[in-house]
Parts: C-alpha cells; sequence; structure tokens
C-alpha cells in the first residue's frame, strides 16, 4: 500500500471528530484512568510509545483532550451536602448571561455551571457543609441577586458513577 493509499485509508476510518479507533481507545483509557503511564497507554491502544505520546499532544493541541485533574470527595473536605440549583433569570438580564455565568463559577460553594435551554437559564451543582449553608447561598446569596427570577433546589443524596470511557 502506498503512503497515499495509507492516507486515504487512514482518512476514511475517521469519524466526523477526525479521530480513528486509535484514538478512541486512548481517549477511553483516559477517560477511565488518566494517570496511566505512556507505556501502559500504548500498549492498551497496540501502538508505539512515541507514537501514543505523540497523539496523546496532538489530542490535547487541538482541544480533544482539555485537561488532566484529580476528582476530589466533596465529603472529604468537609463539604457534606451537594445539590442541584436551577436558576430562571428576569428577561432583562438575559443580555448579560457571561457575566452572571462567570459570577456563578466564582462562588466558592459551585462545582459545575450548566448552561441550559428551556425553562431554566442555568443549573449549578453545588457542595456545602451543611443545609444552613445551602440555605444562606440559596436565600441571601442567589435569590438577592436583581438577575434572578427564581430558583428551584434539589438535593443530591447519591452520585452513581456511570462509564466514562468513550
Amino acid at each position: 500500500m502506498s503512503a497515499s493509499e495509507s492516507s486515504m485509508s487512514r482518512r476514511a476510518a475517521m469519524t466526523d471528530a477526525g479521530l480513528d479507533a486509535v484514538d478512541r481507545i486512548i481517549l477511553s483509557e483516559l477517560s477511565r484512568n488518566g494517570r496511566l503511564s505512556n507505556t501502559e497507554l500504548a500498549a492498551r491502544a497496540g501502538i508505539a510509545e512515541s507514537t501514543c505520546l505523540k497523539r496523546v499532544r496532538a489530542l490535547q493541541a487541538s482541544g480533544v483532550i482539555v485537561g488532566f485533574h484529580a476528582e476530589i470527595s466533596p465529603a472529604a473536605i468537609g463539604l457534606h451536602l451537594e445539590a442541584l440549583i436551577t436558576i430562571r433569570l428576569h428577561a432583562h438580564a438575559r443580555g448579560d448571561l457571561r457575566r452572571f455565568q462567570a459570577y456563578l463559577e466564582e462562588l466558592p460553594a459551585t462545582q459545575r455551571v450548566y448552561f441550559l435551554a428551556g425553562d431554566r437559564d442555568f443549573l449549578v451543582h453545588v457542595a456545602v457543609p451543611d443545609a444552613a449553608a445551602l440555605r444562606e447561598l440559596v436565600s441571601d446569596t442567589l435569590s438577592l441577586r436583581p438577575e434572578v427570577a427564581s430558583t428551584s433546589t434539589s438535593l443530591i443524596f447519591a452520585q452513581a458513577s456511570g462509564s466514562r470511557g468513550l
């Protein structure tokens, strides 16, 4: 097979996202364990270590891999209560959604912020020490913002860990 045919064959095997089967194996393995050594990752993907390293770097450079991080248990650091808070903004405040999102992201209790379609504008996952801290966050912090029309809070009893594999 010529280099041109090989290149065409590789392109044909790629998905819309530009990922081939080896890239997907790399992503699947890293999503399960971001601490895999390059040697182990290469072995699982069935490629040479140097090729694996180049592919991981290319996936990072293209924005497919956006980072590696430690997942920390909120309860282990004294944040024993987690909740999901939906927020609906007043119509007049919707022109500055990015600024309000940045405000939410800066709150110490915030774990994640989601911008939504539908009857709510944001879903915020928070972790706080206790019910009093949650009440203060919702009643004395969020609800007092002039942009906020309403909030709704749901407590998280347990979090099921779904597969992060691709």
